[in-house]
């Protein structure tokens, strides 16, 4: 119930929406508006939100506002989150979105929910009574790098049970326990993640790109625009990649046994061009709360990671975390909300003392 509850706060009719006629369009090209994340200023005034998370923020006046977003995937999910209060997820098949506002001057952050794989979606502007560039913060940041788990991938059920039509349907980024994370430590965040990928092969390939492979392009896909270095610099990098690494796959397709070799190959030279990148980022390097640290395959996960770890001490600053092993209540074996919670509790500690840490 409490969040049709919230819907029947934000969502206002046309017809209120058009009550006054001193509304204004402003386009996603407006110097208003503020991004971060994964994105890409396309020659119209559009902006593409690519990556997981990726998002526009700005200050707005008036009793409401209209968002307008197209996209590659019709049926593609935004979060929004009005000053400091996360209000829901919305399907841009609805756009424009209506929003009703209460105070003279309103803080919005609009995330994508989903991940680069789903396909790009469009902002293209907002219509209100006066639109403003939101006071920034300068902030340390975090850099979230993983697979689905980080992308927040089933973790909302809130309006679309699993099994739906689509893979992508309970996907929400801003639940996910790096963002988190970010607003519990007062951080910037970025999230570069890939539903199935791994470090040195896949959940169910062997043959095909993987993170290292990806990373630089805009679209986390090697076929895309390499990126260009963003502005803001990570102060800590957070590695959680494994999972699908040490995976049986779909138990169909011939797999390997895990090569734990491979996997502290590619992971010691991926973290190495990342330093390259990043010279002045800590890094973090975190086991995975879907494998049990008890089992067989926990303790390579471990052994490879500490490996990693002391043939690169003298040269990167690098912790490791140790989630607890969970029972995912999620969509197709992922966390859902309430353990993303629960993992980002147990993060917040480890990562308040990096940042605090002067070495």
């Amino acid at each position: 119930m409490h969040k049709f509850v919230l819907f029947s706060l934000v969502l206002i009719s046309l017809a209120s929406c058009n009550k006054t006629n001193k509304d204004k369009y402003y386009p996603a090209s407006s110097s208003n508006f503020q991004y971060k994340g994964r994105i890409e200023k396309l020659s119209d005034s559009t902006i593409t939100l690519i990556g997981s998370a990726s998002n526009v923020h700005f200050a707005v006046e008036g009793d409401s506002c209209q968002l307008f977003f197209s996209g590659v995937n019709q049926s593609d999910y935004i979060s929004l989150e009005l000053n400091s209060k996360y209000v829901g997820r919305f399907n841009i098949k609805n756009s424009p979105i209506q929003i009703g506002l209460k105070d003279s001057l309103n803080d919005i952050k609009v995330y994508k929910a989903t991940e680069a794989s789903t396909g790009d979606i469009f902002f293209n502007g907002v219509k209100a009574e006066k639109i403003s560039k939101a006071i920034p913060k300068t902030r340390k940041k975090i850099e979230f790098i993983g697979n689905s788990i980080t992308c927040g991938m089933g973790a909302d059920m809130d309006s679309i049970d699993c099994g739906s039509e689509n893979w992508f349907d309970q996907h929400n980024s801003y639940l996910a326990y790096g963002p988190r994370i970010a607003r519990i430590l007062d951080v910037d965040f970025e999230l570069s993640c890939v539903s199935g990928m791994g470090m040195y092969r896949n959940w169910n390939d062997e043959d095909q790109p993987v993170m290292p492979d990806v990373y630089d392009f805009k679209n986390l896909s090697d076929d895309g625009e390499r990126r260009a270095k963003p502005e803001h610099s990570p102060d800590i990098i957070s590695v959680a990649l494994g999972t699908n690494d040490l995976s049986k796959g779909d138990g169909i397709k011939e797999r390997s046994e895990f090569n734990h070799k491979k996997f502290e190959r590619n992971y010691i030279k991926f973290l190495n061009h990342l330093h390259k990148i990043y010279p002045q980022a800590k890094f973090t390097l975190l086991t995975s709360p879907m494998v049990d640290p008890e089992s067989k395959e926990g303790k390579k996960l471990l052994e490879s990671l500490r490996s990693i770890k002391s043939k690169l001490n003298d040269e990167l600053s690098i912790e490791i975390f140790e989630f607890k092993l969970m029972t995912p209540e999620g969509c197709d074996y992922h966390p859902s909300s309430q353990d993303h919670k629960i993992l980002a509790q147990q993060l917040v500690p480890f990562f308040k003392n990096i940042l605090s840490s002067k070495s």
